[in-house]
């Protein structure tokens, strides 16, 4: 080949790598395959100025496939979370159904009433009996129900063969695809007046065992039934967690000489700290919400002053009496509570020095 011939390093393409252009086969105003955020970022001219931001035009059009995969779910949460938000005008009204066949025209046409659906709330006792008991089913769920996940993830994260810890992982969270019906029926099964404990007790001349219609001890059943249900799924997110620890943190500790009750005291449960104020937040967030299912299917075996909340308030009395506004403003009542409880939660959270649902 001619010396001529040979390409020469400074008289390269000013498109080449050499000269700083785009390499081949990028589009034109759009940064270069691979290259960071930061990178794009801190991208300066020839002269130093810094880089201009890139437009609408050309970021919808690099990331035009992930926003396709976002819409069904944006179609599904302002189908069924934020167009049903416009509901809550008939808790200002007298509504009626029955003005018009379409129900937003009779919403519409129906009279406003101002706060009056409020005073009736906070006048009545049946209310505030529904609170009453909401708060308590919540409070013993987040002390009874809320640590048992963490505990039997350290358990399962502790177990040192993999294929009995699948097993053990498998066997806990089946019974989450359990319906609440079936739930109900096991427990009704083993607690029950003619449940096996109780027909064992009966052959030993023990009567006047059910569990399942004693008022007393109804919010304790609860509880335990949300946990044989729903504590091994909460597992999932816990060892997801775990997963992420540096293996290095435990032989660094174990070169240190503490024990496994020290590695887990001092790197397990400070990486799950995390996660734990996270489901915590949103956890108080859901205070209000204890189990509309669960409870409704035994609601008439133990009474209402034991079962009443809530959930079963607003459905008693919007459906079953059809007063649509009153079980509305009990509903929008409860919404406001709930939202305060997430804003309160996550500023804690942010006092103890965590990120909390989102950052300050």
């Amino acid at each position: 080949m001619p010396h001529s011939a040979v390409p020469d390093a400074r008289t390269a393409p000013e498109g080449g790598p050499e000269g700083g252009g785009a390499p081949a086969g990028a589009v034109p105003g759009e940064p270069p395959r691979g290259e960071t955020h930061r990178a794009r970022a801190g991208r300066r001219t020839p002269d130093g100025k810094r880089a201009p931001k890139l437009s609408l035009r050309i970021r919808l059009r690099r990331d035009r496939t992930l926003l396709l995969m976002t819409v069904p779910a944006v179609l599904l949460v302002l189908v069924f979370a934020y167009i049903p938000v416009l509901g809550n005008v008939v808790a200002f009204q007298d509504y009626d159904p029955y003005l018009s066949e379409n129900g937003f025209v009779a919403m519409l046409e129906s009279p406003w009433i101002g706060f009056d659906q409020f005073e009736r709330i906070f006048a009545d006792s049946a209310f505030w009996a529904a609170v009453r008991n909401t708060l308590v089913l919540f409070f013993l769920q987040l002390v009874l129900f809320f640590p048992v996940p963490i505990v039997f993830a350290l358990l399962i994260n502790s177990v040192i063969r993999p294929r009995v810890r699948a097993v053990a992982q498998a066997v806990m969270y089946l019974p989450h695809f359990f319906s609440w019906v079936l739930v109900v029926t096991v427990f009704q099964q083993i607690f029950g007046g003619a449940g096996i404990i109780a027909q064992t007790l009966r052959q030993h001349g023990v009567e006047g065992f059910d569990l399942m219609t004693d008022p007393g001890v109804f919010k304790f059943l609860l509880t335990a039934e949300g946990v044989w249900k729903d504590a091994g799924w909460g597992i999932i997110v816990f060892l997801a967690a775990l997963s992420s620890v540096n293996n290095e943190l435990y032989e660094a500790a174990a070169m240190d000489g503490a024990g496994r009750w020290r590695r887990m005291w001092h790197v397990t449960l400070p990486a799950l700290r995390p996660v734990i104020a996270l489901l915590l937040v949103l956890r108080v967030g859901d205070a209000l919400t204890v189990g509309f299912e669960q409870i409704l299917l035994q609601r008439d075996a133990v009474g209402r002053d034991a079962a009443e909340v809530l959930d079963t308030f607003v459905w008693w009395t919007g459906i079953r009496n059809q007063d649509f506004s009153y079980a509305a403003a009990a509903g929008l009542i409860k919404g406001v509570i709930g939202l305060g409880l997430v804003l309160t939660a996550n500023k804690v959270a942010h006092l103890m020095g965590e990120q909390g649902v989102y950052k300050k």
